[in-house]
């Protein structure tokens, strides 16, 4: 059996054990092994055909056997839209990296790690997102943890993870991307020590590659690079703890046994992570500077066509090779709010200030663009084919307005001097000299 299957939006088929997929049917009176048949549905029942995503489960006891009496339980500095924080002054803002936890004064693990940046949304209203930075320096063990709230797409940036899932195990490490569907039950481990990264919970609907258009049938995130895992499972009975994110609430249960009980599994419904190291870019081949669309990866639509509840977009390495163009981003405002984060490199538009592990935030018609150094330098430059390297950064982008948290607004990583770095942009204007 493999550890992967490739493939994106493909309906899959994994068995841990022979015999354990029926065949021809999805319920059969009676399972093999004694296992028992249940569905897991991301869309309606009545979602069109190309939209419908669910997955049949053959598990060794139906997820109601994983339930028990659920209490509230403090969510620390995970939040969810709306937050109630007070308004922050519209300004173009970024952070430094937050340092990891000291693991000497106690666990944390993945449940109790994640601080909140950005919200925007609704999550009752299935719109919206939320934006965070996870820390983590503990294994959960004996613990699980699903969200019924949202989908979650995971940014590596500093070490490894092992997400262990009722579909299998996913191993991840920096430069790659998890995608967890929402309603997924996955336990969270670091086998290579403390690790940071990124997080989007999407409320809206579920990422999925965005068209092409006169691109055509290839570039950009291909299908093929995207891998669900073979099917792997829990036979075992140890008192655990259950916790579930579900209307903006953080709920916690004990279980009798581990919930990863899934011998088998076909659908479309299922985890998956991508290596963002396989994106193929496009770019302009004589001027101008394209739209950073051209850099999307994963989009989660809205019902506005072209309007993204959320967009994925990466900034790979790359040739740039265009004349008479100002290469990096040009200034703008933009109807979209970009949230951003570097996992290795220098950004190209922001060569100081910028770096791995931090977050910069620039909101709905909030304008912004290369600092002043960039922008001189990318100005001057010989302008011969020069190639992009050491570097990976990307953007989490949408249509709603992302609000800050409380925590964020007043975290000492955060630059207070951010807008200094556009104090060089003097007045050049001189109506006798074109």
């Amino acid at each position: 059996m493999p550890d992967y299957q490739s493939g994106f939006g493909n309906s899959f088929e994994s068995e841990a054990l022979p015999g354990a997929l029926p065949i021809g049917r999805n319920s059969p009176q009676q399972c093999a092994y004694g296992l028992y048949a249940e569905q897991l549905s991301g869309t309606p029942f009545t979602a069109p055909r190309a939209a419908n995503k669910r997955s049949w489960l053959y598990r060794i006891r139906p997820s109601v056997a994983h339930w028990g009496d659920f209490t509230a339980v403090p969510a620390e500095l995970w939040r969810s839209a709306p937050d109630d924080a007070p308004p922050v002054p519209i300004a173009q803002m970024r952070w430094n990296p937050l340092p990891l936890p000291d693991p000497t004064i106690g666990d944390t693990t993945f449940v109790t790690g994640v601080r909140t940046i950005t919200t925007g949304g609704d999550v009752a209203t299935r719109s919206g997102f939320a934006c965070s930075i996870y820390s983590i320096t503990s294994s959960m063990v004996d613990a699980y943890f699903y969200n019924g709230d949202a989908e979650m797409l995971f940014v590596l940036e500093h070490n490894n993870i092992r997400f262990c899932t009722e579909f299998g195990i996913i191993d991840a490490e920096p430069c790659e991307i998890v995608v967890i569907p929402r309603g997924v039950k996955m336990r969270v481990e670091v086998p290579d020590g403390p690790a940071r990264g990124y997080l989007c919970e999407n409320y809206g609907g579920s990422f999925t590659l965005p068209e092409r258009g006169p691109v055509g049938a290839n570039c950009l995130a291909n299908a093929r690079d995207f891998r669900t895992p073979a099917a792997a499972y829990e036979d075992r009975e140890v008192p655990s703890t259950m916790y579930v994110k579900w209307g903006g609430t953080l709920w916690q249960a004990d279980v009798a046994q581990s919930p990863l009980d899934v011998v088998a599994w076909h659908g479309n419904y299922a985890p998956y992570k991508y290596d963002m190291r396989r994106f193929s870019p496009v770019g302009p081949l004589l001027f101008d500077h394209a739209d950073p669309s051209i850099f999307t990866v994963l989009t989660s639509p809205s019902e506005t066509p072209g309007t993204a509840n959320v967009d994925f977009v990466c900034f790979p390495e790359r040739w740039m090779v265009a004349e008479d163009t100002f290469r990096p981003p040009w200034y703008h405002m933009n109807v979209m709010s970009e949230f951003m984060g570097l996992v290795h490199g220098v950004y190209d538009a922001k060569p100081n200030g910028f770096v791995p592990g931090g977050v910069s935030l620039h909101n709905c018609m909030t304008p912004h663009g290369p600092d002043a150094n960039a922008f001189h330098a990318a100005s001057t430059e010989d302008l011969r084919p020069v190639k992009q390297e050491n570097t990976l950064a990307f953007m989490f982008e949408t249509r709603f307005s992302q609000k800050v948290t409380s925590y964020a607004a007043n975290l000492p990583q955060r630059q207070q001097d951010y807008a200094d770095c556009w104090s060089g942009l003097v007045k050049r204007f001189d109506p006798d000299n074109p």
